[in-house]
């Protein structure tokens, strides 16, 4: 089978497959406190401690943020979800740290674990330190037609797959994903940005 190239549109047929639910109006979302070094207990009763009073406040879930500077926000996202009885943590996610196989197997592994749904939040890019740092010199429009590609894969692999795409930046070949991700635990998928490139971006997600 040939690979699948990038589809240039995000609005779906009628019927074709996606993981984001319909929307049903706003999410509320906090933000979890950064880590500035210190105790680690103490973080980490602290970021607990944030999460029940944010469910308790009404908030659907928090965002988790993600830099070189802070903790893992993976594993940050499991002391919210074993802190709080339904609050969705929104793990920031920056392409230039892990393979988009990576992320979907992460979601796919809390979800079977906890019930629980992990939602996403797409950062093209990052403080420029951090990015020279990691030697990434993509420039920046480039860096969203990265992350639109880093995303189809993310998506259909949380779809089911198994998944074969061939990209400018990323190629997998018959890629599947096991635990499933249960289609009542499918991620929103966010994408962060303050100019007009990151909203082409999310319309070119298939």
């Amino acid at each position: 089978m040939p690979a699948e190239q990038p589809s240039p549109l995000f609005p779906a047929a009628a019927g074709a497959r996606g993981i984001c639910p319909e929307p049903r109006g706003p999410s509320l979302y906090a933000t979890a406190p950064p880590y500035q070094g210190g105790d680690p207990g103490d973080y980490g009763r602290h970021l607990a401690k944030v999460a029940r009073w944010s469910e308790e406040a009404g908030c659907e879930g928090i965002l988790v943020y993600t830099d070189n500077s802070l903790l893992d926000p993976w594993l940050c996202a499991q002391i919210v979800i074993q802190s709080t009885r339904a609050l969705v943590p929104l793990v920031a996610v920056q392409p230039i740290y892990l393979h988009p196989y990576a992320v979907a197997k992460n979601i796919a592994t809390l979800s079977y674990l906890y019930g629980r749904r992990i939602d996403l939040n797409l950062v093209a890019g990052g403080f420029k330190t951090d990015l020279a740092a990691l030697c990434d010199e993509t420039p920046h429009d480039r860096r969203y037609d990265r992350l639109v590609e880093y995303t189809t894969i993310v998506k259909r692999l949380a779809a089911g797959g198994p998944v074969t795409f061939e990209g400018e930046f990323h190629r997998v070949v018959n890629l599947a994903l096991t635990p499933r991700v249960p289609a009542h635990l499918a991620p929103r998928i966010l994408v962060s940005g303050s100019s007009s490139v990151p909203a082409r971006s999310h319309a070119g997600v298939p």
